[in-house]
């Protein structure tokens, strides 16, 4: 799952976002700066500002009626997560990101995963930056990386992966702040 680290936008060209799905993203710090916490005895220990990714994430199915969320993890310098984009349910009727009600007869919008991410993003930063004393820095990289998950097998093996991230953080090197040597491996 090399592709996971680059934090990269890999678009599938022709593929609607918005379609009913599961979907494994990452999001990673700019510079991937450790700002989220630790990793201690493989166990990862969210600081305030992972705190606050925390709650904006799990806050994301009360702002879009149609996502649901499946396993995720806040890591000191990114987030790995599957968000689940449902079929609409026909009997709710609503504007926007479901916040106020619509006429009856107006089908409810349905947001791409690029919206999700973008509320994730911009949310969290600007509570983070507004502790930080940051206010308007940029505080995730602009990209992410997406993978349309298939079938229940690869859904098992992603949860899987996102569980046991923390246990394999001294091993990883993809995600050092920018700048430091790579560490070494035996």
């Amino acid at each position: 799952m090399k592709a996971a680290f680059e934090c990269h936008h890999l678009h599938l060209t022709g593929y609607d976002y918005a379609q009913a799905g599961a979907y494994f993203v990452t999001i990673c710090v700019r510079g991937r700066e450790c700002l989220l916490g630790k990793v201690i005895d493989g166990e990862m220990q969210m600081n305030t500002y992972g705190r606050i990714v925390q709650q904006v994430w799990e806050e994301l199915p009360s702002h879009y009626p149609d996502v649901g969320l499946d396993a995720w993890i806040v890591m000191p310098n990114h987030v790995h997560g599957i968000v689940v984009l449902t079929e609409p349910d026909p009997h709710i009727m609503s504007v926007g990101a479901g916040f106020k009600p619509a006429p009856t007869g107006v089908q409810a919008k349905r947001y791409p995963l690029s919206e999700i991410v973008r509320a994730l993003k911009t949310f969290s930063a600007r509570r983070i930056n507004e502790l930080r004393g940051t206010v308007g820095r940029p505080f995730w990289q602009r990209g992410y990386y997406e993978h349309i998950i298939r079938n229940k097998r690869e859904l098992e093996r992603i949860r899987l992966y996102i569980l046991a991230n923390p246990a394999r953080w001294k091993e990883d090197t993809y995600f050092r702040p920018r700048g430091l040597p790579a560490r070494r491996t035996k």
